[in-house]
């Protein structure tokens, strides 16, 4: 499957497909069984055309499993759900029983990874806001066994349908991929931008708005645990933008006329070139 806005919009990187299958691609990078993981490594690793797949129990970590849409696996969490919630807010040094489950992970833990156990991501102020945070979420059980990230152009369309379709950009290329999700539509909120892990970004969001009879773009990566994993891996300042499928293709469909091919684009393009 091929992406006339990856090359009208001069993408970096492959346009990723997410593809939600009971079959397992042979070859695919995955995390192993009870391993920690970032869905971002994955992500990357789609993005320089290689395929990636993960499971029910290959998803890396909790937040992982539950923003690519196996359910709530926050109460899965070191010390339950509970435990999370202090883990992103304040420390599980803030109340007894999060102290009692630190000294049980201790051994499990290394550096960074205990530090914030104990003392906190701070992502957000208190417990009972991270409580709030997970009921907001559109937790999703998938009725799949897989969830495969590849490279659209690997994709056959005659043998899957992709869900989402990603794509990696700069602020310029983010820019015109806005303007193009919003421009043969009504309304000016055609993409959305929630506050979310990166992962969620890229899996529950758009698994929701592939359902609604307007799917939305969901803009990504204002995570900056997941900016600081595919950093590491890309070298690149990008944000991700996630198009269930109906709208990936109402946007392939509206590039002939468009801004895409007008003065002003093709000024900014000319300016990158040069820097």
């Amino acid at each position: 499957m091929e992406s006339r806005i990856a090359e009208s919009v001069k993408l970096k990187y492959a346009p990723v497909a997410i593809v939600l299958t009971d079959t397992k691609p042979e070859g695919a990078k995955q995390f192993k069984e009870g391993k920690w993981g970032c869905v971002m490594f994955l992500l990357a690793a789609a993005a320089r055309k290689q395929t990636a797949v993960l499971d029910r129990k290959t998803f890396g970590c909790q937040g992982g499993g539950t923003g690519m849409g196996f359910g709530n696996q926050y109460v899965n969490f070191a010390g339950g759900q509970e435990c999370f919630c202090y883990f992103l807010s304040v420390g599980n040094e803030a109340w007894e029983q999060g102290r009692q489950v630190a000294e049980k992970v201790k051994p499990f833990l290394r550096g960074e990874a205990f530090d914030n156990f104990v003392h906190g991501e701070r992502y957000v102020k208190s417990p009972e806001l991270v409580e709030s945070f997970i009921r907001c979420l559109p937790i999703t059980e998938i009725p799949y066994e897989y969830v495969v990230l590849k490279p659209l152009e690997a994709v056959s369309p005659e043998a899957e349908k992709p869900e989402v379709v990603v794509f990696l950009g700069d602020m310029d290329q983010i820019s015109a991929l806005t303007i193009l999700a919003n421009y043969a539509r009504e309304g000016n909120e055609n993409v959305i931008f929630p506050y979310a892990a990166g992962c969620q970004s890229i899996g529950i969001y758009p698994f929701r708005e592939a359902r609604s009879d307007k799917p939305r773009a969901v803009l990504g990566l204002n995570d900056i645990s997941a900016r600081l994993a595919l950093k590491q891996l890309l070298k690149d300042d990008l944000m991700s933008f996630a198009v269930p499928l109906s709208l990936f293709q109402e946007m392939e469909a509206n590039i002939p006329g468009s801004f895409l091919e007008r003065p002003t684009w093709e000024h900014l393009l000319r300016l990158k070139a040069e820097r």
